[in-house]
């Protein structure tokens, strides 16, 4: 049994679920949120003034490849889902349920099952196994599986088990080796491209078997304006499809590759404006429903190279609310869709009652200061490695205290 005194939290602005922030105060007790609004602190309460913060819901980082609880905590994350590209590859119920525990005490990890044997996209692993071991979704890992008979049985299985799959979205028959967008940049530099259609083509299809067997399937990355348009279009018919984003695809477009700097080494590659454009269009229509930080943390050894040997990835941990909140500033999305992007939605996929202010629901919670100003110092970070695009690019939001279950970490 819990031995952490009760919660309240006053003077603060409330994120909700919907509207604008509403000043008041929150109180949990046992883990849980008990109150919300005008709340009293009864004896025994641990009691906060917030002093005008934002009172929201902790993060929900969905699909990392690195635990970096300092990261995490910085950021404001709270809970963390982890890709199964792990060494060795979550594809066994025992890495899975050890993956689950890594976190405590104060980190919920909710590990993604590996969807095939060693991620080699063939044969598919034990699922239900690894569910009953704590794996709150299945994953194709940094690949897509590029076979349909072995991706139909793989989405059929999970719509059984009640399983989300999330999926990465490039045809890697055309993408093969490429390490940029296929178009001006690519062929200035001379890096192996691939066309942007490589998204769309793997996204139509696994739209359609998603669609055939009645799977909840989620897209880790779209990044291109086809792939949203898919999505979109699934969406009105009524499909069980979601998508996310990363911050760096709605910031950057390719042209931040040039002089081979390869922390914009991603995957997939940055895209054009037009379709940067047309991501930012999705975040504001809700055909993205999910903003997270991709943190994959890299090591000179892996990112001071010449850029097509650089390894992709960037760590995102510690800059993802900054940035979102940059969305909020420029009046692409309104604060509350801002925490369904980073908490509500991928709670929601993984089945956990956290991501959201709401009585009842899990005790996870961020005081922010929205307007504070920082600078982003690659040398700095409290990521186990600073490979981050955004380096030395001054944002606003901070994280001031955090707090899991109702209890401070950080």
């Amino acid at each position: 049994m819990s031995t952490v005194a009760p919660l309240t939290i006053t003077g603060g602005r409330l994120v909700l679920p919907a509207g604008e922030p509403q000043t008041g105060g929150i109180r949990c007790e046992a883990g849980r949120i008990v109150a919300l609004g005008e709340v009293t602190a009864q004896p025994g309460d641990t009691v906060i003034d917030a002093k005008g913060l934002l009172i929201a819901p902790g993060l929900v980082d969905l699909g990392v490849f690195a635990i970096d609880k300092a990261a995490f905590h910085f950021g404001g994350i709270t809970r963390a889902a982890l890709m199964p590209d792990q060494n060795p590859p979550l594809d066994h119920p025992a890495r899975v349920r050890f993956a689950a525990l890594s976190g405590k005490p104060d980190l919920w990890v909710h590990p993604l099952a590996a969807a095939t044997r060693g991620l080699e996209g063939s044969e598919l692993a034990e699922l239900a196994l690894m569910r009953d071991a704590g794996a709150r979704a299945v994953a194709t890992g940094r690949r897509w599986i590029g076979d349909s008979g072995t991706m139909h049985r793989l989405l059929s299985y999970c719509a059984m088990l009640g399983l989300s799959v999330i999926t990465h979205a490039e045809d890697a028959g055309l993408t093969g080796a490429a390490v940029a967008t296929a178009g001006e940049m690519a062929t200035r530099y001379g890096l192996p491209a691939a066309p942007a259609e490589a998204e769309a083509l793997a996204v139509a299809r696994d739209i359609a078997l998603a669609e055939l067997t009645g799977a909840r399937l989620h897209f880790r990355q779209i990044t291109t304006r086809a792939a949203c348009d898919l999505v979109r279009a699934a969406k009105a018919r009524g499909a069980m499809v979601s998508a996310g984003v990363t911050p760096a695809h709605f910031m950057l477009s390719d042209t931040a590759i040039g002089d081979f700097r390869t922390f914009t080494r991603l995957s997939p590659p940055l895209r054009s404006e037009t379709d940067r454009q047309a991501v930012l269009a999705a975040l504001a229509d809700g055909t993205i429903d999910v903003v997270s930080s991709g943190h994959d943390p890299r090591g000179p050894e892996d990112k001071r190279l010449p850029f097509a040997d650089a390894e992709p990835g960037m760590a995102g941990a510690e800059t993802l609310l900054a940035l979102t909140l940059g969305l909020v500033r420029d009046e692409v999305i309104d604060l509350a869709r801002a925490f369904k992007l980073l908490a509500a939605n991928p709670a929601d996929l993984l089945g956990v009652a956290a991501g959201a202010l709401e009585v009842g629901r899990e005790a996870d919670i961020a005081l922010i200061d929205p307007a504070k100003p920082w600078i982003v110092d690659s040398d700095k970070m409290a990521a186990s490695a600073g490979n981050t695009p955004f380096d030395k690019q001054g944002v606003e939001g901070r994280v001031i205290a955090l707090f899991k279950g109702g209890s401070a970490v950080g």
